[in-house]
């Protein structure tokens, strides 16, 4: 697979976003995805799940698709697997969304080759990888892993850069 990159431009719009959905998120709080679903809620997001298999998520109404979703959204975080990610996005396409999130930690999570040309087709941003806890302020953990990709040259860069 093609490595992808994201810019910190397209990182940073999509987080300047308030309101967003997220699709993915377990209805097991004690899973990975509901540990970032609670702390972009924490942080003031308005974060819309999509879950075809769940009515509510931590207190939230979930919608089945993302065409699903009222009102609208214009973002969409996707962490799912990447073979998943390819109907998403084309859900992302039918719903005018704008941004794109193909969150990944490691492996190929939620990124596909096909995912990221559909966005890129449409005039989507898309972010492909990323967790987006390594963009948060005040945490360690994730700080650290931020810093050391930064010094090894494989933090994202501004586009100008």
């Amino acid at each position: 697979m093609q490595p992808y990159t994201a810019s910190l431009d397209s990182i940073q719009d999509f987080l300047a976003q308030k309101r967003f959905a997220f699709v993915g998120v377990s209805r097991d709080p004690k899973d990975f995805s509901s540990t970032l679903f609670r702390e972009f809620v924490k942080r003031g997001y308005d974060v819309v799940p999509v879950n075809p298999n769940a009515h509510e998520i931590l207190g939230r109404q979930a919608f089945p698709r993302v065409q699903d979703v009222t009102p609208q959204v214009d973002s969409v975080l996707v962490m799912t697997s990447a073979h998943a990610a390819d109907t998403i996005v084309e859900d992302c396409v039918a719903a005018n969304v704008r941004r794109v999130w193909l969150y990944r930690a490691t492996g190929i999570g939620a990124v596909s080759p096909k995912a990221v040309e559909l966005c890129q087709k449409h005039g989507i941003s898309v972010i492909p990888g990323e967790c987006p806890f390594m963009f948060f302020a005040h945490n360690s953990f994730h700080a650290i892993h931020g810093l050391i990709r930064w010094i090894t040259g494989s933090y994202p860069k501004h586009q100008s850069a």
